[in-house]
């Protein structure tokens, strides 16, 4: 109802619009496959009484409300397909459906189709070509074809983002004139319809407002019982979505703001981004101590979603021989561990972003990087007596990871 695709794919299928319709809209909503064929269709496939599509339009510079909501169609698309990747249940689903409405396009377009008479066919192929008229010229020279003008200076709309004249009212005497090298005169450009009214300029604010409203509300509604990136994917939707509504109506109001084509952009790639953060970071920061007194009472796993965690391993005491396994896991912050001076520690440190610190390490020396990993084993400190090996994994996903001896 917005482009126009799934009323051609009804015409061209001989089935009813409200099927693509409702098929494209539940493929938008389980991973996006839905908004990037409908945004590419409507930027590749012409109107049936245009012969240039939007691709081309773009190209030569006339831009509008259809062509940029066609791109935000397939860029938030694309978006949403890429948080999708992992959901392969989600991707199966959308596949399956995709390829049942292809299917039933295709039956539906050549179930009423006569097979063709051979002999018919062979006749008409036979027969000599009919007589045609000269083509007549319909399309005009790009405008960066056109002959320059010095001052820069044009007289009326030109229907494009950029670009001298109004090109899209020349008519064949103009055309003419351009092939021949000479500039169009005032007499060669005329209006042979109205040009499209434009729309009120107040509704990229209300566009900006209505969005910042909708993602508070939607990242306040979810910030207590979800995790950070649930929350912020939430309030990030909420806003694209209000941002995507006020663009197709914009646009076709006759203006649409390229500050809410850009906003609705950088929203798109925002919630693209928080699909990248650890799923185990909460919206509260903690500060927490774990301090078990011997072997038996060390956890075989310690989380926490987010703040600082200092797992404290001093006071077990491990004899030669014994083995002790704990792992640690903190979505963002820092977790530290304070190990026996006598055991034999073996390491497995994994961060997704941020820093590792190792006994022996200049505190003050912090390299953020991303994927940092360090598998080692550290010996006991000399002059103390053999102790028992502690394997030890820890995760962090954004913050810092700190190993430290305890004063012997």
């Amino acid at each position: 109802m917005l482009g126009g695709v799934c009323s051609g794919l009804g015409r061209q299928c001989d089935m009813d619009p409200v099927i693509f319709r409702v098929v494209l809209a539940v493929l938008a909503a389980t991973g996006g496959l839905g908004l990037i064929f409908y945004g590419f269709a409507w930027l590749f496939v012409p109107y049936d009484d245009e012969e240039e599509n939007e691709v081309r339009k773009l190209l030569t510079g006339r831009v509008d409300g259809h062509a940029l909501t066609a791109v935000l169609f397939a860029l938030v698309g694309c978006g949403v397909f890429l948080t999708m990747l992992s959901n392969t249940s989600v991707l199966t689903f959308s596949v399956v459906l995709s390829l049942l409405l292809a299917g039933a396009g295709y039956w539906s377009q050549h179930r009423g189709a006569p097979d063709p008479d051979p002999l018919a066919a062979q006749a008409v192929a036979d027969a000599p070509p009919e007589a045609q008229a000269p083509p007549v010229a319909s399309a005009y020279p790009s405008w960066w074809r056109d002959p320059i003008v010095k001052d820069g200076t044009h007289e009326g709309g030109t229907g494009y983002l950029w670009g001298p004249w109004g090109t899209h009212d020349r008519d064949m005497a103009a055309a003419f004139n351009i092939a021949q090298g000479v500039p169009p005169s005032r007499q060669d450009i005329r209006t042979p319809r109205p040009p499209k009214p434009r729309g009120p300029r107040w509704t990229g604010g209300w566009i900006f407002l209505l969005a910042l409203l909708a993602g508070g509300i939607g990242t306040g509604a979810t910030w207590e019982d979800r995790a950070l990136a649930a929350s912020l994917q939430t309030g990030l939707a909420c806003a694209l979505t209000v941002f995507g509504l006020g663009i197709a109506l914009s646009a076709f109001l006759g203006r649409t703001g390229a500050g809410s084509i850009f906003l609705a952009l950088v929203t798109a790639g925002l919630l693209a981004c928080t699909a990248a953060l650890p799923s185990n970071i909460t919206t509260d920061w903690v500060r927490t101590e774990w301090a078990p007194r011997n072997a038996e009472s060390v956890a075989a796993r310690y989380e926490l979603g987010t703040g600082v965690g200092t797992l404290d391993l001093s006071e077990i005491d491990l004899r030669k021989g014994d083995t002790l396994t704990t792992s640690v896991e903190v979505g963002a912050g820092k977790v530290k561990v304070v190990v026996p001076p006598d055991v034999t520690v073996r390491l497995d440190v994994e961060v997704g972003l941020g820093d590792i610190q190792l006994p022996g390490d200049d505190k003050e020396d912090v390299d953020v990087a991303p994927d940092k990993s360090e598998r080692l084993t550290l010996a006991p400190e000399k002059g103390s007596a053999d102790g028992g090996t502690l394997t030890i994994d820890l995760e962090v996903g954004l913050g810092q990871a700190e190993v430290a001896r305890a004063a012997a």
